[in-house]
């Protein structure tokens, strides 16, 4: 029985690591992207991300229930479309950087937004989440405003695959920071903000070693991260909720919500409205936009 146990576990090491995170799926992105004909990048993440639904039975489940909890039918059609929404989105932030002469495209609903926060001259920090156009999402602001965009990344589970996604990233012209549990990785990202600058972070998922707030979204509990709110109020920044949905072939329509803003010095009762503010609009985006929400944990 254990030579058994030994084979099988051997067996399952050499297999290729299919999860929507892994270095395998984003080198065959990459691969594509740049080396295949237009028409086959335009075209087979759909097919791409539909084969790795089917092949991947308990994340195809969990997209499902994610899809009823946010108030849609959770059928295999809806779960389908999130799975090829990711593939596209991933893709396209390969293509974007390949030298195919490709541009991402934004287009901006409630632009009247971020204006009246950038004329504050405190930075403005955008929060958004893993929605469509995510992996792209300093291009598709820079194809819309001139403002020096900070993206700041989380440090992701596989190594490998981090660094396909930040090379991407550095193609695309980004400037791309990753932060983990280490308060002083905060320090150029404040610096930034108090230059007038942009920071872009991710906020529906809260990274491993640092605090959340617990807020409600849909009915049921759920986190966000308190880092990036904090780093808000110590600039003095206000806090955009930017959210992307795909459009088609590298086209994106980003939704400004409205700013978040702070005092300097919040009480733990202001940190947790702002942080349900947000999460209340993750909330009316996720329900209109369901398949462009890629909530995979």
């Amino acid at each position: 029985m254990k030579n058994a146990s030994s084979l099988l576990g051997k067996a399952r090491a050499a297999l290729p690591d299919l999860r929507h995170d892994s270095a395998t799926l984003r080198r065959w992105a990459r691969w594509g992207a740049v080396e295949l004909p237009d028409w086959f990048v335009r075209s087979s993440p759909t097919v791409v991300g539909c084969a790795f639904a089917l092949g991947l039975p308990a994340m195809r489940h969990r997209i499902s229930d994610n899809l009823r909890w946010v108030g849609a039918n959770g059928s295999m059609r809806q779960t389908l479309g999130v799975f090829s929404k990711y593939a596209h989105s991933l893709a396209e932030s390969f293509a974007a950087g390949s030298g195919r002469n490709d541009r991402i495209v934004g287009r901006v609903v409630g632009d009247a937004n971020f204006q009246k926060a950038r004329a504050l001259g405190r930075g403005v920090v955008i929060a958004t989440a893993h929605t469509s156009g995510w992996y792209a999402a300093g291009p598709i602001l820079g194809s819309v405003y001139t403002d020096e965009v900070l993206v700041v990344m989380e440090n992701e589970r596989d190594a490998a695959a981090q660094q396909l996604q930040d090379q991407a990233k550095e193609n695309l012209g980004l400037k791309v920071v990753h932060v983990g549990s280490d308060p002083l990785a905060a320090m150029p990202l404040l610096s930034h903000l108090r230059k007038g600058g942009v920071v872009a972070l991710q906020m529906d998922r809260v990274p491993k070693g640092q605090r959340g707030v617990e807020v409600s979204m849909c009915g049921r509990p759920f986190q966000v991260p308190e880092g990036p709110i904090a780093l808000a109020a110590l600039a003095g920044a206000p806090i955009l909720a930017i959210f992307g949905r795909r459009l088609g072939y590298l086209e994106y329509e980003l939704e400004v919500g409205e700013a978040i803003v702070l005092p300097r010095k919040p009480s733990r009762d202001e940190l947790a409205r702002a942080a349900q503010d947000f999460a209340t609009q993750i909330e009316r985006f996720v329900q209109r936009y369901p398949t462009d929400w890629f909530h995979f944990g």
